[in-house]
């Protein structure tokens, strides 16, 4: 049994057998008034010392089944020298149906029941109802509550392991909740970085430089100017790399497209009935897009494959990174039940799904839609203008 379930009841129960043990081999000494039922209980009781303090007796039912055997062997010949000793059975009872298989304890019990009463009649004592209801009985008791314990015991623990799961659950519940809370909150620096401190210093460095060009050549402030401009370049790309360190982790190593590629990974290497088999392509021609564009639609389509897991049902997904002359799209198609997109509601805290996803794609100037009806799967769209030099 596992030490960390009931320990101290189990010491108790063992301290107690012991002691049961003890009294009834003294008893039976006492009253057998012979040297050799008194030497047959010391015997017995060294017999059942040394299996109590012998580890493998309780390690492994070979030796606790030696042990019971001899221990068996030198009851019965107390039994043959004293009547008295028929009480030593209802120890052995506990003992066997604890250390022993169910198929093997109960089978041994009976046998020590009939031994105890074929004992008494042996004896010469006057039969009676008791001499076989005793015996019996105490069998009876013994069996009932060391199965009653151990069907409690293995309650016991069912729940404990379930308590242990529930905890580790929950902690690693924690910690997703907390890794999320990072990653929402690294992509909402970096968005209000981009948004504010680099499109100032952007703005200020273009400003700068239209200065320059209308100030004379000779100009004292031109000089002053340029270092001005120079300041603002190195602190706009020094924002830019904080852009580009606060980014989501799955765009650090690789491009985009990879990014959306690892995306569909997990669900199509997942087990059958585990997800629908997402398959990835790339058309046009990639170019290097802008962080906040790349952290944009990885997160929509990260939405949109966990929307098709959860909801959808589908047996089949595509994800498609379009690269056009004048913009890039993502598309999300899934052969799932679908919906009536006008059905759709914000959920209750602001979180994921179709509305945030909007919301992305309209803060960079795109559109997004969505298409979809019941039991004719669902097309979720993207498209952001690209910016002026990242043209296909």
């Amino acid at each position: 049994m596992d030490p960390r379930s009931l320990t101290p009841a189990l010491r108790a129960l063992r301290l107690c057998l012991h002691l049961l043990m003890a009294g009834l081999l003294v008893l039976a000494a006492v009253r057998a008034h012979s040297a050799a039922g008194t030497a047959g209980a010391v015997v017995m009781g060294g017999v059942y010392a040394t299996g109590s303090y012998l580890p493998s007796v309780r390690s492994s039912q070979r030796a606790a089944a030696v042990w019971l055997a001899v221990l068996g062997a030198s009851w019965l010949g107390l039994l043959w020298l004293t009547p008295e000793a028929l009480w030593l059975a209802f120890p052995l009872y506990f003992l066997q149906l604890h250390l022993l298989p169910t198929r093997w304890s109960l089978p041994a019990v009976t046998l020590t029941a009939g031994a105890a009463i074929l004992s008494y009649v042996g004896h010469g004592a006057a039969l009676n109802p008791g001499v076989f209801i005793g015996p019996l009985l105490g069998a009876a008791v013994a069996v009932a509550t060391v199965l009653g314990y151990q069907a409690l015991y293995r309650e016991s623990e069912r729940r404990r392991r379930l308590i242990e799961e529930l905890i580790e659950t929950r902690a690693e519940l924690a910690a997703a909740e907390r890794h999320a809370g990072t990653l929402a909150e690294r992509e909402r620096l970096a968005r209000e970085i981009h948004d504010t401190l680099a499109q100032g210093l952007s703005s200020i460095q273009l400003l700068l430089r239209a200065a320059e060009r209308v100030l004379p050549p000779d100009s004292p402030a031109a000089g002053h100017i340029g270092r001005a401009r120079e300041a603002a370049q190195d602190n706009l790309a020094e924002a830019r790399r904080f852009v580009r360190a606060l980014s989501p982790p799955d765009l650090e190593h690789g491009s985009l497209a990879a990014a959306l590629e690892r995306l569909c990974e997990p669900v199509t290497g997942g087990a059958p009935g585990a997800g629908p088999r997402v398959r990835f392509s790339v058309s046009g021609t990639p170019v290097e897009l802008p962080t906040p564009y790349e952290v944009a639609l990885l997160r929509i389509a990260q939405s949109a494959l966990a929307n098709t897991v959860r909801h959808a049902s589908a047996s089949r997904a595509e994800i498609t990174l379009s690269f056009m002359d004048a913009s890039v799209t993502l598309d999300v198609v899934d052969d799932g039940r679908g919906f009536e997109p006008a059905s759709v509601r914000p959920s209750s805290d602001g979180g994921f799904g179709l509305p945030a996803m909007r919301s992305r794609a309209e803060s960079l100037g795109g559109t997004f839609t969505v298409e979809s009806a019941p039991g004719q799967g669902t097309a979720v769209a993207v498209s952001l203008p690209l910016p002026a030099g990242a043209s296909a």
